[in-house]
């Protein structure tokens, strides 16, 4: 089998590659009670979603960070997200309070659509917040909102690359749709914008905002792995990704996944195999210089 065949072999294998360990730009920590209603909700996928997302890193706190450790994750960012107006400025402080005690954790922000987002978000990158989250699916706000211009325009200037999950899957949103989110890199082109997911499964999209704008990037959370019925990938995937590692950047999910984390890298081994103008190449490049470049690790 290419790549690792389950979480054991993760840390040897990534070594194997010459690298000094993963850099995951998509992984959830957030305080217990958010977190504990995050599980909730999952635990109701089949009514959300139609199936099943059993957690599989549903643990303390102390053990997802040891179960990173393990995998040989050298650093990762910590995104948490607001549903709803108030909790932007709070979870900011939480996330990046979490970041300062924790070694491999990057300082990370979040955002919403509301008055003091410019404040929070200015305070947040000049205490030197590599990362923002904004999930339009999850806050279902229009991300050209004209409260969310000055934070735009904020995190283009400070070129703070922003993981927004825009895309349709794995249900739509209010506001979903890379063609919405295109309104915000037509205003801001110069906008370091990570689509979470690789846009899915708008995937065709995802590729032509890389051609028009320099700041887009894909991250590779949940793609290509048997779980999402939604989540076809075009058979010249692997072949789309070629001459493009330097935009494809290590994303997970973790601890939300309903399968082993050793699942995604197979994923990624998966297409690097399927193209040989990949190869250990683009592996190295996704799996940590890419990440590693845009948290400003390198």
């Amino acid at each position: 089998m290419v790549g690792p065949v389950d979480d054991t072999q993760v840390a040897a294998w990534t070594e194997g590659l010459g690298l000094p360990g993963l850099i995951d730009i998509h992984v959830h920590f957030a305080p217990d009670n958010v977190m504990d209603k995050i599980w909730q909700f999952f635990d109701n996928a089949e009514q959300h979603y139609g199936m099943r997302w059993p957690i599989h890193y549903r643990t303390p706190v102390a053990e997802r960070l040891r179960t990173l450790d393990e995998l040989g994750v050298l650093a990762f960012a910590p995104l948490v997200y607001p549903h709803k107006p108030g909790m932007g400025a709070w979870l900011t402080e939480w996330v990046l309070d979490f970041a300062a005690r924790t070694p491999k954790a990057v300082p990370t922000a979040t955002l919403y659509p509301e008055p003091e987002v410019t404040g929070y978000l200015t305070k947040a990158v000049d205490a030197g917040a590599r990362s923002v989250k904004a999930h339009v699916q999850v806050g279902a706000y229009d991300p050209t909102d004209e409260y969310l211009r000055p934070a735009w325009g904020l995190l283009a200037e400070a070129q703070v690359p922003v993981v927004i999950h825009c895309g349709h899957s794995p249900i739509p949103g209010s506001h979903t749709g890379l063609d919405v989110f295109e309104g915000v890199l037509r205003e801001h082109p110069r906008l370091r914008a990570v689509l979470a997911h690789a846009g899915s499964p708008e995937f065709d999209r995802a590729f032509a905002l890389i051609d028009r704008y320099p700041g887009v990037h894909l991250d590779t959370t949940m793609v290509g792995v048997p779980f999402h019925s939604v989540e076809q990938l075009p058979a010249d995937w692997a072949a789309r990704l070629a001459g493009i590692g330097d935009r494809v950047a290590f994303g997970t999910d973790f601890p939300n996944i309903p399968y082993e984390y050793s699942t995604q890298v197979r994923a990624i081994a998966q297409w690097a195999e399927a193209d040989e103008r990949l190869g250990e190449g683009f592996l190295r490049a996704v799996l940590h210089d890419t990440p590693a470049s845009l948290l400003g690790l390198s």
